[in-house]
């Protein structure tokens, strides 16, 4: 066994590497660029060295060398499947923890992969990938491909995966504008424009299949994972064992995989995906993902192997080594459920943008296993995926397993940037994900969440702001007043959504010392008394009592309970009756941290309602800034090609007269 593995990773699943070396005793190497140089997976290591690009394969391999380590952990993306990296680790001298490339390159085109597990017997979905010579399909063979398998039909790149560029047709008059939207963005993607077809399966289920397979010829699966909870082909919510699958399915399934395994000469921890109808009743292959997945640890949760825990960092690290597995699939046993959520920097109400920030306050549930990437003053930005961790509860079914999720989750706080926590409880709760009729397109056919603040939090941030007025601030000099023969006036707050929040403001009024307070809030007057508890704001308003986590920066009060976060700015009186009328003469402002793409006007210019303005990208997303109303250009901040923050303003239309 090698002694000292470098991990050529970041975030979250390089600290859970990091953790399973340091409990064999090995020593863990981390790489980091420049805006990771105080991450947590930095801290967590033995030794850190700093590389350009985690993309960057010459570099990290001089890093591992300059370090001493003896073998490379890819980890999950980055360079995870590149197989050109696998040789280049193993003609250093270093051990790759990873399968073969051939195996690697056999199941990372998606026709390949077709090709390869097809002879083993493992069902494909009915399409058509190839000419009889083996060239890839033109327009017009993807277009009677389309039509003989029939409609609906999933046009998908051949070279790629994660949902960029597969297309969903209906019918024949949506075909040639699919086939080249699918071309288009396979090219932008992945540098290949090759597609195929396949028969698109209506409520699709997806489930995965994990595989565990040595050098000595021993594969066994490890279960299945349900992943049908997506939104735009990308998981947000894992489970195992699937709440469909019967024990007959889940050894078809299983038997299935291992085949796929067999068929490319896989060797160490690997996943089969496939897609399967509403009841399981049918499935076919989908993809190998030829690496550790994400969601790894609903399997760790439930797996059980002559009675020990699995660790599969652990027996990847034994493969990687040259160990024999010393169990064969009859040794292995699923006990209860797991269910595990991804928490995101993304706003849910402003259709799940990348959001970003500085970390201010972090409270992990004390009942779950949480595998986390960030810590208090971690700088979220848009260069790297807006994964911040994941949370994991298991139990002995599937409902209790979701009844300790939700609880973790309403015990978890993230201040400094908004995240997608809040909505994952309201997910969890929905009648068909609790009943376990899931299907990938379940998320997307739900409402748009509120972006409201409740009552109470306006109340809790007006006397949070009392208690955090200086000594000898009497409330009665803010923005109201001492008053001859009268009680003084109540101190007054003006609060607006902040964090790309939207919203009017709201005046709050707190009559009164913070323990014995009248708070007046849309308009109706509440009997309030706020104190400190530690870093916690305790509120009873109206004789009910709640605790708020809460926190300042850059002008902006946040707080959280129950899993849900709130950011408020104060907004000068003055400036808010200047914009009172909902003229649109402030700035139009970045809605997510990013990069500026293009910038299509100019100082001065005449623009009209709608027309566009400025292009922000962030994680491959791209957001256009349109003019809100017929106006000239001016304050023109966004230059091409410059990171700018989350409302960072980027430009002001200063409206025709009428407007």
């Amino acid at each position: 066994m090698f002694s000292s593995v470098l991990i050529a990773n970041r975030g979250e699943i390089a600290v859970r590497i990091t953790r399973t070396l340091h409990a064999r005793g090995l020593r863990a190497v981390a790489v980091y660029t420049d805006p990771d140089a105080g991450a947590p997976h930095v801290a967590a290591a033995d030794v850190a060295v700093r590389v350009p690009d985690y993309l960057d394969g010459a570099a990290i391999l001089a890093a591992g060398q300059q370090a001493g380590a003896e073998a490379v952990h890819p980890g999950y993306g980055f360079l995870a499947e590149n197989a050109a990296f696998a040789r280049q680790v193993e003609q250093a001298g270093l051990v790759w923890i990873g399968p073969p490339a051939a195996a690697i390159e056999a199941m990372g085109d998606k026709i390949r992969a077709k090709a390869t597990v097809g002879p083993a017997g493992v069902p494909l979905v009915p399409g058509s990938s190839s000419n009889a010579d083996g060239t890839g399909l033109d327009d017009a063979a993807v277009a009677a491909a389309a039509r003989d398998i029939g409609f609906p039909v999933l046009l998908k790149p051949s070279a790629g995966g994660g949902g960029k560029g597969m297309h969903v047709v209906t019918g024949d008059a949506d075909l040639d504008d699919a086939i080249a939207a699918a071309r288009r963005e396979a090219r932008g993607s992945f540098g290949d424009d090759t597609l195929l077809v396949e028969r698109y399966v209506t409520d699709p289920r997806h489930i995965e299949i994990q595989v565990l397979a040595d050098a000595h010829g021993t594969v066994v699966h490890l279960g299945e994972r349900e992943c049908s909870l997506q939104r735009r082909h990308q998981k947000v919510v894992e489970e195992a064992p699937s709440a469909v699958l019967d024990g007959r399915q889940r050894h078809a399934m299983g038997e299935a995989a291992v085949e796929a395994a067999r068929a490319c000469g896989y060797v160490g921890a690997g996943t089969v995906e496939f897609v399967t109808n509403a009841d399981a009743s049918e499935f076919f292959f989908l993809e190998m993902n030829t690496r550790l997945q994400v969601e790894h640890p609903v399997t760790e949760e439930v797996v059980r192997i002559r009675g020990r825990r699995l660790d599969l960092v652990a027996e990847q690290l034994r493969v990687a080594a040259g160990e024999p597995l010393d169990y064969d699939q009859g040794d292995i046993r699923i006990e209860g459920h797991a269910v595990e959520v991804r928490l995101y920097a993304e706003d849910p109400a402003r259709g799940f943008l990348p959001t970003g920030g500085r970390v201010l306050d972090l409270v992990w549930p004390d009942d779950a296993r949480v595998d986390a990437g960030v810590a208090v003053g971690t700088e979220v930005g848009s260069r790297y995926d807006p994964m911040l961790a994941k949370i994991i509860t298991s139990g002995p079914t599937r409902a209790a397993a979701l009844d300790r999720l939700d609880a973790a989750l309403a015990s978890t706080t993230v201040l400094g940037l908004r995240t997608n926590l809040a909505w994952l409880r309201t997910l969890l709760a929905h009648p068909d994900v609790r009943a376990g009729r899931l299907d990938t397109g379940l998320i997307g056919r739900l409402d748009a969440p509120a972006d409201t603040v409740p009552g109470d939090v306006l109340a809790a941030a007006a006397l949070a702001g009392l208690l955090d007025l200086p000594a000898g601030d009497a409330p009665f000099d803010r923005l109201g007043g001492w008053r001859l023969g009268a009680d003084p006036a109540p101190a007054r707050w003006r609060l607006a959504p902040a964090a790309g929040a939207s919203g009017d403001p709201v005046d709050v009024a707190v009559a009164g010392p913070a323990d014995q307070a009248l708070v007046t809030v849309d308009g109706r007057d509440r009997r309030a008394s706020a104190h400190r508890d530690g870093a916690t704001l305790v509120v009873t308003l109206d004789g009910a009592t709640r605790g708020y986590r809460t926190a300042v920066a850059d002008g902006v009060r946040w707080l959280a309970r129950d899993g849900d976060a709130w950011a408020l700015r104060e907004q000068e009186r003055l400036r808010a009756a200047r914009t009172a009328g909902g003229h649109a003469d402030g700035p139009l402002t970045a809605p997510m941290p990013g990069t500026v793409t293009a910038v299509e006007v100019a100082e001065g210019d005449h623009v009209t309602a709608g027309q566009r303005l400025v292009v922000v990208e962030a994680m491959k997303m791209e957001h256009v800034v349109s003019a809100p109303v017929d106006g000239v250009v001016k304050d023109l901040a966004a230059k091409p090609g410059a990171a700018v923050a989350l409302d960072a303003p980027l430009v002001t239309v200063v409206p025709e007269p009428g407007e």
